[in-house]
């Protein structure tokens, strides 16, 4: 399986952003798919994750403000950030689990990583 994110950029506070993640490959074997960001110095943090039925979970530090959503037809995962803060600047990598059909919180869940892609919120 293989992912490639897209969407990343700059934008001011308050702004908003839509990343997309495509997955290719074997993608039959996909149940979950998340995005996870990280900013040097720091661990990487979850971002939001889904599974293939549509459950959902989101960061604390996102939640109310951050939408994950994914058209299974397309095999892409997407993230709409609204009301973007500085402290959401960070990498965004998306992440996709075969293991486990329910939302993975954590990082060594997931069986395959994409390349990342930068978000870059100014004040």
């Amino acid at each position: 399986v293989q992912l490639q994110a897209s969407g990343g950029g700059s934008v001011q506070a308050g702004g908003s952003l839509r990343l997309s993640c495509a997955a290719s490959g074997r993608v039959f074997t996909i149940n979950v798919m998340g995005w996870y960001r990280q900013v040097p110095g720091k661990e990487r943090e979850l971002v939001a994750t889904t599974t293939r039925g549509g459950s959902t979970k989101y960061g604390d530090s996102v939640k109310g403000r951050f939408v994950i959503s994914r058209d299974n037809t397309k095999n892409t995962v997407y993230l709409q950030m609204d009301s973007l803060k500085p402290e959401d600047t960070a990498r965004y990598s998306c992440a996709a689990g075969s293991r486990s059909p329910y939302v993975l919180v954590y990082s060594d869940q997931y069986d395959y990583w994409g390349q990342g892609t930068l978000v870059t919120v100014s004040s």
